[in-house]
Formats: C-alpha cells, structure tokens, sequence
C-alpha cells in the first residue's frame, strides 16, 4: 500500500515541484535570454528572492525532508524494499544521483563568485513573481508537513485498486495453473 500511495504522492509533488522550476527557469529566461548553466554563477549575490525560492524548489525536488518530495520517495522506497530490497537500493542510488546533479546545478548557478558580467545587472524578482511562487512553496511545505491530508483523500482509490490488483493476478495465476494440472493429472 505504501509504494502505491508513495507513487500518486510522487506524482503530485512531480507536477508541483517541476511545475515551479519551470517557472523559474522562464523568469531567468526573460531576463537574460539563455538557461546555459555555465551562463550564470553568483545569482544569489544579485537577486537573493529569486534564489531563495529556486533553492526550496530544488530541494523538494531532491526530497528534503519537510518538503513534498520526501514523503513520496520515501513512501515509494519503502514499498519497493518490502516487495524486493535490490529494486529499492538501485532506486536509493537513482535518487542519490539526481540529487548530486541537482545540488551540483544550484552550487554552479546561484553560489560563488559572479562568472558573467551580466549577471551583475539583474533585477530581483518583481512582486507579481512573488505571488505566483508564494502559493507554490506553501504547498511544498503543506505536502511535506501535512501529508496525512492527501493520503486519507486516496486511502480509499488506492484500497480498492490494490484489491484489483491482487484479483487479476489470482485470476491469471489460477488460469495459467488450470491446463497444466491438467496435463499433469492424465501423466503428459
């Protein structure tokens, strides 16, 4: 049941965290028309809204615990090692990779020292930005904090799609098992 509600979790976090750094990424565009990651460096220094909130959306992206991506890789990690432990560690060390390029990307873009001068003339965010992402974030942390909201809405779906599940597999192991008891009881 884990796996399952870990992955529906997972899927929403994908659209909210994706979906934010999306929207940051189109903001930087605007402003200087390029998402090379060698194009930038030191954005913090310049436009420290705008780092602050690419840095929690990165995090939720690389499951930060308090942010919606932990609860769902870790539900999904959790159900995968219970069914088979070498699925999950391959799994763990998918995450751990997008994590090191993910924390690899934001060293690279927003931290040290300012790699292009014009970076040096950009302007922070401006407060319709703001108010787009305020809402993003919030959800980050409310799906982080409070997931037992969203799971109690899909406790039910995912219930009953488990017994599907678990049905048809019954169905195809009792099919497949059928013909052959069959040949074996007349000695073939």
């Amino acid at each position: 049941m884990q796996g399952v509600q870990g992955s529906i979790y997972q899927m929403l976090n994908h659209g909210v965290s994706t979906g934010a750094l999306f929207l940051l990424v189109g903001m930087i565009y605007e402003r200087r028309h390029t998402r090379l990651i060698a194009s930038f460096g030191g954005l913090a220094k310049v436009m420290p809204v705008f780092a602050t909130f690419f840095m929690i959306v990165a995090l939720s992206s690389i499951a930060l615990p308090g942010t919606n991506g932990f609860v769902g890789e870790f539900l999904i990690l959790l159900g995968t090692f219970r069914a088979n432990p070498v699925y999950a560690i391959l799994g763990a060390t998918g995450v751990i990779w997008g994590a090191a390029y993910m924390l690899w990307m934001l060293q690279r873009v927003m931290f040290g020292p300012i790699t292009n001068p014009e970076n040096e003339k950009l302007r922070d965010l401006n407060l319709r930005e703001i108010l787009t992402l305020v809402p993003i974030v919030v959800m980050i942390f409310w799906m982080g904090i409070f997931p037992k909201f969203f799971f109690k809405k899909m406790d039910v779906s995912v219930a009953h799609y488990l017994k599907e599940v678990k049905g048809r597999q019954e169905m195809v192991l009792n099919a497949s098992e059928g013909p052959l008891m069959a040949r074996s009881e007349r000695g073939r």
